[in-house]
């Protein structure tokens, strides 16, 4: 096997897509506006994860079982795709998180 051979990468701890990520996904697009896809990468901790995100910063992330599917998604919902490791995330969801970093939970 030669040292730089692709290997097929698959996350540490995660779990793929389920069907309540996909209808969480949904209603996000269906109760908000202006909503855009950012297609994740996947890391040691995830597998292919998209973020949707509001005209107003408001995002949500959840599972996808790959690209194909979240440009499926996007596709279907006729909201825009980009891919976060090349064009990164728009400051109105920075700016949301800050607004609203007393709200979250903490672990």
């Amino acid at each position: 096997m030669g040292l730089f051979r692709r290997r097929k990468r698959h996350a540490a701890w995660d779990r793929g897509s389920t069907r309540e990520d996909i209808k969480h996904l949904q209603a996000f697009v269906d109760s908000r506006r202006g909503v855009e896809a950012y297609v994740e990468p996947v890391t040691m901790a995830t597998e292919t994860t998209v973020v949707l995100i509001a005209h107003d910063g408001e995002w949500t992330r959840r599972r996808v079982e790959g690209p194909a599917e979240a440009h499926d998604l996007a596709k279907h919902w006729a909201i825009p795709i980009y891919d976060a490791a090349v064009v990164g995330y728009p400051s109105r969801m920075r700016e949301w998180t800050q607004r609203h970093k007393d709200e979250r939970p903490s672990l």
